[in-house]
């Protein structure tokens, strides 16, 4: 199989059957130095979702420093991984050097909401969105639109439903399974406090699993972690921490523990390296719970 059915391919099938056929194509030694970089880059990104990230740190290294056209992806690559591991400094000073090739907005969307600050966030996406719209880029278009309803869906469930809806429409006719599933995460999250949302949630895991992008498993139990929060469902939320310490045992996304924590108010020891202060975060965390149990409680 060629190295572009094999990336063709990757959208509709396990990740590590993708990784595999890549490596097939790459130890051929047949490919010429242009395809050999891509095949390189998108084996990288298949380690990433297959949560597999010291080798994907390799991969993506050796691309950016090949110099060659996917070297940007690579540096934006190496970049969110940092975020990945918890190293939010190094993310942040990275995103200057980026440029829409590295795509600058959506890492720095990432590292925004990752630490509850909603409005720099959807600032970030929006402009993420602008840019795509402007270089004719639907999937990164799309792409930018969950991500916006995701940062946007612990903080404004009523405008997440109209972000969702945007999202779905953008969506809609492309080969984008784990934007897909994200914005069922996304679904997850506005409607934190209610009472589906578990079952859900179950349901959510199991396609997850059939699609091969494990790092997913994190976000549903974030999503379940915020729910438990609103509820007020201590035993439940302990048990989820516990899950995502599990995910989360080789360090990444070793972050979504913390911010765990800080949405049921719990004294964690630091270990994260936030761009803000912890107590910053741990409050900004806190307060979206307080604000969805208000508005579960009034309906406004």
């Amino acid at each position: 199989m060629g190295i572009l059915t094999a990336i063709a391919r990757r959208q509709h099938e396990h990740r590590q059957r993708t990784a595999d056929r890549l490596t097939a194509v790459l130890d051929s030694g047949l490919l010429p130095a242009e395809l050999a970089e891509m095949g390189l880059y998108y084996r990288a990104k298949a380690y990433k979702d297959l949560s597999l990230n010291d080798a994907a740190r390799a991969g993506m290294q050796q691309v950016a420093d090949s110099g060659g056209r996917y070297a940007p992806r690579a540096q934006r690559g190496l970049a969110n991984l940092a975020r990945l591991s918890g190293d939010f400094p190094t993310a942040l000073a990275a995103v200057p050097t980026l440029g829409w090739k590295g795509r600058h907005h959506r890492v720095l969307g990432d590292i925004r909401w990752s630490q509850g600050d909603t409005g720099r966030a959807v600032a970030a996406f929006e402009a993420g969105r602008a840019e795509a719209e402007q270089h004719s880029a639907a999937g990164e278009r799309a792409m930018m639109q969950v991500r916006l309803a995701l940062a946007v869906s612990f903080a404004d469930p009523v405008r997440a439903d109209d972000e969702l809806v945007l999202a779905h429409q953008l969506l809609d006719g492309l080969d984008q399974r784990s934007n897909t599933l994200l914005a069922q995460v996304v679904a997850l999250i506005k409607d934190a406090g209610t009472g589906d949302v578990t079952t859900r949630a179950l349901s959510l895991q199991a396609d997850i699993e059939a699609a091969g992008l494990p790092f997913l498993h994190r976000f549903v139990e974030l999503a379940l972690a915020f729910h438990h929060a609103v509820r007020g469902e201590d035993q439940d939320l302990v048990v989820t921490i516990g899950r995502l310490r599990e995910l989360t045992v080789s360090g990444d996304f070793a972050y979504f523990v913390d911010i765990a924590h800080f949405m049921a108010g719990l004294p964690l020891p630091a270990a994260i390296r936030w761009t803000e202060s912890e107590e910053h975060v741990r409050s900004a965390w806190r307060r979206k719970v307080q604000a969805r149990q208000e508005h579960l409680r009034t309906g406004a």
